[in-house]
Order: C-alpha cells, then structure tokens, then sequence
C-alpha cells in the first residue's frame, strides 16, 4: 500500500535527494556551493561528535560496548584526521543537495544518508564482527544527527 502511494507521486517525491540538476530549468545559473556553509557544518559535526561520545552523552556507554577504554593517541593527530572526515563528509552531501536546497529536502536526504545509508552500513558491519546493537544504536545515531545537523544547516544558509 505504502509502495503504491509513494510511486503514484511525482518524481520529486519519490526521489527528492536525486534530482537531475540542471541550473538552466531551475534558474540557479551562477549559483555555487556555499563553502562556509560546507565548513560550518564540518566544525557542528565535529563539535556534535564531541558531545555525543563524552561522559555526559553515550562515551561510558560507548567504552563498555566497545571492549573498554580505547587507547589514545596523539590528540592532534586524532582530531585533525576526524575533522578532515568531517570536512569531506559535509562537501560530498552538500555538493549532493546542490546549491540552495530547500530546508526540508535537505532533512529528509539528512535521514536518509544517516540512517539510511551510513548507520545501516554499520550495522551490516557490525554483524559480521558481532558487536552489540548498543554500540550500532550510539554509532549510527550520531552519524544520523550528524547528516541531519548538514541538512540543517545548508537547508539555512545558502
């Protein structure tokens, strides 16, 4: 029933993260990505991350589902690798959106990148290597609110 209904809509429904964009139709000639955008939104995931596995969020949770305290490294190696993650991760979903997406087209391809396809890919991952549905539900649940935090702010700040 539900199948039905979403292939009865238009197209832009079905399919509203995989548009054809062709800025001649869509009278978006000359417009571009806008990379402070695309920056802001790495520096919030970045930050996002940093509260969602601290001690005051899910990090004693995420510690004890996966095997114990993790071992540490150089903090500026680790940062600085995780925020150029995160900065390649906002490009590619923005340069996905297109420039100037609406707000609510760019949270629902948030979700659908999130948890659609990175925290299900996890999911598949952590099958095979037998970790625990609590640590896929922190891990994925971060990668959601981190796409959804991108669809938040390029739907804003075009």
């Amino acid at each position: 029933m539900l199948l039905e209904q979403l292939l009865e809509q238009p197209s832009a429904y079905r399919r509203p993260c995989v548009e054809r964009y062709d800025a001649r139709i869509t009278g978006d000639e000359g417009k571009r990505m806008n990379v402070y955008a695309v920056v802001l939104a790495a520096v919030s995931s970045f930050l996002l991350g940093g509260l969602w596995y601290s001690p005051a969020l899910f990090g004693r949770a995420w510690n004890r589902e996966n095997g114990g305290e993790v071992p540490q490294g150089h903090p500026a190696k680790v940062f600085g690798i995780s925020f150029v993650f995160s900065l390649v991760a906002a490009f590619a979903f923005a340069w996905w959106l297109g420039p100037a997406p609406e707000l609510r087209k760019a949270l629902l391809c948030g979700v659908v990148v999130g948890f659609g396809i990175v925290a299900t890919s996890f999911g598949i991952n952590y099958q095979f290597a037998q970790r625990s549905g609590k640590l896929w539900a922190i891990d994925g649940g971060y990668h959601t609110a981190q796409f959804v935090l991108f669809g938040l702010i390029l739907g804003l700040w075009h």
